[in-house]
């Protein structure tokens, strides 16, 4: 059986606390459990005081078969930061703006930008699926979109992974590849109808909201807006057609991380769970696991976490 750990995001200390509370134990230098596997949900980096450690730990879990992985969104931007545009010399896949710097500091100063451990894990970060869909449930770092999972199809290879002339695609704001990646990996967004718009929290109008796409019944675009509350009145309480929102069949449990969620972890509803509960996000954040054993409906009971640990001044490094 598997128990899937939410993003991490460079805290190394809490991820083996977890661990240790999940009764694994290190053998042979790795992280292993005797009847169990971990399955990471991705973002191992950015923000955290230590990202290099992160990494390695789950890296050695994956290449000696303690562990599985799939890809976060900020593995992928990883990868598009440090991979030059074969079409436009001197640019990169991810552009180097300072908005983008910004984001990814953190990991490019802890690594060491260019570094051989840089680029060791950057090719580390290209091998990991962008989904997984094993027998008893299916794994993505923030969406289960069926199109976007047929899609992403056409740039995959047998294990789910991103072809190497994929990621110049996936990269390409308004390609099909691009928005796959993109709902997949940072979740589903949808227009507003008519005119409507709102302002984010750098003042840039918006005119699509990101969705929580698991949500079911007859709901409208204020009902699926993941936005600030400050904003939440500009969104309309007119309802969202049924075709719009993809659905999930419901089929087998889902588990995503990405939504930076808080409070006491529980499913978000009978098939999906989240398991990012930021722990990169300041006091009250949690590392959080959920203990698959088998079951249809998920349950609360499943779910293990512990808080983030409280450092000395000048340790915390986040980004």
């Amino acid at each position: 059986m598997y128990d899937l750990i939410g993003d991490i995001h460079g805290y190394a200390t809490e991820l083996k606390t977890l661990l240790t509370k999940l009764g694994y134990g290190v053998s042979d230098g790795v992280w292993q459990h005797p009847e169990r596997r971990v399955i990471f949900l991705g973002d191992f980096v950015d923000r955290g005081p230590e990202q290099v450690e992160t990494v390695e730990l789950a890296r050695a879990m994956v290449e000696r078969g303690s562990a599985l992985a799939v890809m976060g969104n900020h593995e992928f931007n990883a990868v598009a930061w440090a991979t030059e545009d074969p079409e436009y010399s001197g640019c990169y896949l991810r552009p180097h703006t300072e908005k983008n710097y910004r984001q990814h500091q953190a990991f490019l100063e802890q690594v060491g930008q260019g570094s051989v451990t840089h680029q060791s894990m950057i090719e580390w970060f290209k091998t990991l699926p962008v989904y997984l869909d094993l027998p008893e449930f299916r794994v993505v770092h923030a969406c289960w979109s069926p199109e976007s999972i047929k899609l992403i199809r056409n740039y995959t290879d047998s294990q789910n992974r991103l072809l190497p002339e994929a990621w110049v695609h996936t990269s390409r704001e308004g390609s099909e590849a691009y928005e796959a990646a993109e709902t997949l990996l940072k979740g589903l967004e949808i227009p507003l109808p008519g005119d409507h718009h709102f302002y984010d929290k750098d003042r840039n109008k918006r005119t699509n909201i990101r969705t929580e796409w698991w949500r079911q019944g007859n709901l409208t675009y204020r009902d699926l807006a993941m936005v600030p509350e400050d904003v939440i009145d500009s969104i309309p309480h007119e309802p969202v057609a049924s075709s719009v929102l993809s659905g999930y069949d419901g089929e087998k449990p889902v588990f995503v991380g990405h939504y930076w969620l808080k409070g006491e972890p529980a499913p978000l509803n009978e098939h999906v769970a989240c398991l990012d509960y930021s722990v990169a996000g300041g006091e009250g954040g949690k590392l959080c696991a959920y203990r698959y054993g088998g079951e249809k409906v998920l349950t609360a009971d499943n779910f293990v976490w512990i808080e983030r640990q409280k450092r000395p001044l000048g340790q915390s490094a986040a980004h």
